[in-house]
């Protein structure tokens, strides 16, 4: 069956509700990068099952609006709120969500089903003649939705000019790629570009110490009803496969760090978790090692910066991964405490205002 298609291969209509035989129905943003995603997600949930995946098409708001700036349309949620109520109304069985773009409180009734194995967390900068960041011209335009980007981008290089922009990712890297170009770079997440066949576009893959990624950059988060999940056990066992604790446990400590410095997903806030194996015998318990936690704020202009580390040991098989009280949300929480302390809560209004 082709995704988005019954079987014959025609297009579903948005919305559609109905099952293709013994279809997973997964709701899913029109975007090519959101139908890639789910795509490849359901590929995997459905691997050595005789079912079938169903995409289903939902338009969010932000898809909607592609002109104005993600802040003012209320950054956090903007892609997720459809989504996630065609979840709510039995119209799908599970959604697929870039994890960056999901709110950080939690909802009752959805369960945060699955963390597939990350892709490359990094930014990647897209610039004309292969340029490096080291390498653009003083006054070169580089365009970014992203006013962490944005500001990391003039803590590096303060004599660039910095330009938001707005679009899927064919419409941003024709910015500085295309016949009509007219800026010399973009910067966009390495994992979309990955996940679409367009990493060839990639001149620099920007390194943590230069561009902190966003919280939960990279990762997929896949959500279902509580109730769905008590109730057909067959696709609850193939999340449960799916699910990468490294992932979730990163995750975890990225987004609670979010959630501490109540800021949204639009916010100059960076924050980047890695397990690091201690490299001992995993026998049945798993890996342990060390969960390491970076996190920053920044002020729009790249002028001044908090930022700090934390690291924790974890076993991925026997210590809770995620949600309140577990390992990886109290170091998220601690180094967000500790960034408030030296004056992260000060950045952060400056950038609300």
């Amino acid at each position: 069956m082709t995704p988005g298609g019954d079987a014959a291969g025609t297009p579903l209509p948005t919305g559609t509700a109905a099952f293709v035989g013994s279809a997973l129905r997964i709701g899913t943003r029109a975007s090519d990068l959101a139908l890639t995603q789910s795509g490849q997600v359901g590929a995997a949930l459905v691997a050595g099952t005789d079912h079938t995946v169903e995409l289903v098409h939902v338009s969010t708001h932000g898809d909607r609006d592609r002109t104005s700036p993600l802040a003012q349309m209320g950054g956090t949620g903007v892609f997720v709120t459809a989504v996630r109520q065609a979840l709510l109304d039995g119209t799908v069985d599970v959604v697929v969500h870039s994890c960056k773009d999901l709110p950080t409180a939690p909802l009752e009734e959805i369960s945060l089903a699955c963390y597939p194995p990350r892709e490359d967390p990094r930014d990647a900068l897209c610039a004309r003649d292969g340029l490096t960041l080291a390498e653009l011209p003083a006054g070169s335009k580089v365009g970014t939705g992203s006013p962490r980007r944005a500001a990391q981008l003039l803590r590096a290089r303060p004599d660039l000019e910095v330009l938001g922009i707005r679009g899927n990712v064919e419409t941003r890297l024709a910015r500085a790629l295309g016949p009509d170009a007219d800026l010399d770079a973009v910067v966009l997440a390495a994992s979309g570009l990955r996940r679409v066949g367009r990493d060839a576009t990639i001149s620099e893959l920007l390194p943590a110490e230069v561009m902190l990624p966003a919280p939960a950059q990279g990762a997929l988060a896949v959500e279902a009803t509580s109730a769905a999940l008590a109730d057909r056990p067959w696709y609850a066992e193939r999340l449960a496969a799916v699910d990468d604790p490294a992932t979730r446990a990163a995750v975890a400590a990225e987004r609670a760090l979010l959630r501490t410095l109540e800021a949204g997903c639009s916010a100059p806030v960076a924050a980047y978790a890695e397990f690091e194996t201690d490299g001992s015998d995993e026998g049945e318990r798993g890996p342990a090692g060390v969960l390491r936690l970076r996190g920053l704020a920044i002020r729009p202009d790249g002028s001044h910066v908090v930022e700090g580390e934390a690291r924790v040991t974890l076993d991925l098989a026997a210590d809770a991964l995620s949600g309140t009280g577990s390992v990886p949300s109290e170091l998220g929480a601690e180094l967000a405490a500790d960034l408030l302390e030296r004056g992260a809560g000060e950045i952060l209004e400056q950038a609300r205002a």
